[in-house]
């Protein structure tokens, strides 16, 4: 099942709930991604993949 299958049928089963619908797959990717970004290209905040940090764990 693909994220747009599983949207829908999301939305049928809180439509039969009478609850307020799930957001649309993809919705918050620009953000996250942009956050992810934003927290690679900062100096010092991660030691980035594959690199062992300070204290060995």
């Amino acid at each position: 099942m693909n994220a747009t299958q599983q949207h829908l049928l999301d939305l049928h089963r809180t439509a039969r709930l009478s609850q307020p619908a799930p957001p649309p797959p993809g919705r918050h990717d620009r953000s996250v991604l942009r956050d992810l970004y934003r927290s690679l290209r900062r100096p010092g905040t991660s030691s980035g993949p594959g690199t062992p940090s300070p204290s060995g764990v």
